[in-house]
């Protein structure tokens, strides 16, 4: 079979043809420059995912931290506080301590034939340890009296009263 094309429909034909071709051309240079910006779509998208997944890591560590420091806070907080109470127990009983220093001017020693046993704040403790280590109850004596003219070293228990806050040169 022959087909009887005129010239002007080949002409027509073939103008076509190089319009499809040419068309066909742009169509795939569209489709891939559309693949390439899905492509960099795709890829800003995982990393936009990835550093979501970063941040959330860090603010949930960054929640930890908080929470432990305001733990650690509310810690140091009460311990501020009984620091306080501390500090105005040890000033009360510092100026307990001073009113009872300045009350009583004097400790009273205890020797042991003229050697340091022990310190006391009255008379009567330092009579109570001396016979807890066994001197006689009734065996106290007052220095200076008549007959007690002894040396030191050879009396068994002395109570020595001792002025506080004199100093010796």
């Amino acid at each position: 079979m022959i087909v009887i094309v005129r010239t002007r429909t080949l002409r027509a034909l073939r103008a076509s043809i190089t319009e499809a071709e040419t068309a066909t051309q742009d169509a795939r240079s569209d489709a891939e420059q559309h693949r390439q910006d899905a492509q960099t779509a795709t890829d800003s998208a995982i990393r936009a995912e990835t550093a979501l997944e970063d941040l959330r890591a860090e603010h949930a560590a960054l929640t930890a931290a908080t929470a432990r420091d305001a733990g650690a806070l509310e810690t140091l907080r009460a311990q501020h506080l009984l620091d306080t109470e501390d500090r105005a127990v040890l000033r009360m009983l510092l100026r307990t301590a001073r009113k009872t220093a300045a009350a009583q001017k004097r400790v009273f020693v205890l020797l042991k034939r003229d050697r340091f046993h022990s310190v006391h704040t009255t008379r009567e403790d330092a009579e109570k340890a001396a016979e807890r280590e066994g001197a006689h109850p009734d065996g106290w004596l007052t220095h200076g009296a008549p007959g007690t003219d002894c040396p030191a070293s050879e009396v068994l228990w002395r109570i020595q009263p001792t002025p506080i806050g004199t100093s010796s040169q």
